[in-house]
């Protein structure tokens, strides 16, 4: 676990809704990074499964809580009975440009930020997890290419990945951002393709479900990495519901990424 010089986390006094907020200065964004956390009430948990949630591009810590309101769901799934209790990590992404992709940029690495930095801090600071925590991994967007490419890096670490209305290739970025993210697209050349991730790491890939809606533009992405993977015999589950790229489709769709999750403990 990295030795933090800083880390700060929120008075318990003014908690709300089971959320805690956590910054911590990482040697690998070469700045500091922000994180909220929920935390399920009641009964001294020990070791409980992190879920890692990235979001998406214009994001930040907070668009999981406060455009989905995935705190509430995952309260209400564990009261009754449909989920069991987790941690849910919700970091910013580096706030490089736009988006940082959860990829590496000249002397910045927002991958180990994610699973160094965010990972220790959260170990360090939350005392319902551990280094024997279970690790899952999720997003939206930007951010499901960050959870689909990352998991497939990490499957001795990660049990379970999830991605809604991902992005399969870095490429995709620059279509939904207005900076020019050439820079960061090339400088992770051979590492920006979630198909490509996976077949390179596919004797140890966790597992895998993505979903996607009807009506976003990143449907036929979402359709030929379902192909791919059929055809490379990979595992998964693929699905497609009605929905757009946008908030509102996450909020309604989430809660089968926890079950699944849920599922594999």
């Amino acid at each position: 676990m990295p030795g933090f010089k800083t880390i700060a986390i929120s008075d318990p006094m003014f908690e709300r809704d089971n959320l805690r907020y956590i910054t911590v200065k990482s040697e690998n964004i070469k700045g500091r990074g922000d994180i909220s956390v929920f935390v399920p009430p009641g009964k001294s948990y020990k070791n409980l499964p992190i879920v890692l949630l990235l979001h998406g591009i214009c994001g930040n810590h907070w668009a999981w809580t406060h455009l989905a309101g995935i705190h509430i769901q995952v309260m209400s799934g564990i009261t009754h009975g449909l989920l069991r209790p987790m941690v849910l990590v919700m970091p910013s992404d580096g706030l490089w440009g736009a988006d940082s992709g959860y990829m590496q940029y000249k002397d910045q690495d927002f991958e180990k930020w994610i699973m160094t930095d965010v990972v220790g801090a959260v170990t360090q600071a939350i005392k319902e997890t551990s280094n024997d925590s279970v690790l899952f991994i999720a997003g939206l967007s930007a951010g499901g290419f960050g959870a689909l490419r990352i998991g497939a890096k990490y499957g001795n670490r990660i049990k379970a990945v999830s991605g809604l209305s991902s992005m399969t290739d870095a490429s995709q970025l620059q279509d939904f951002s207005a900076d020019d993210m050439t820079g960061l697209i090339h400088k992770n050349t051979g590492e920006s393709s979630v198909f490509e991730t996976m077949v390179k790491n596919n004797n140890a890939l966790p597992k895998i479900r993505f979903d996607c809606g009807r009506s976003d533009p990143l449907l036929e992405h979402n359709r030929t990495l379902h192909k791919q993977m059929l055809e490379q015999k990979i595992t998964h589950v693929y699905q497609e519901f009605g929905g757009r790229h946008d908030w509102p489709y996450c909020r309604k769709n989430i809660f089968k990424t926890l079950v699944f999750f849920s599922q594999q403990l």
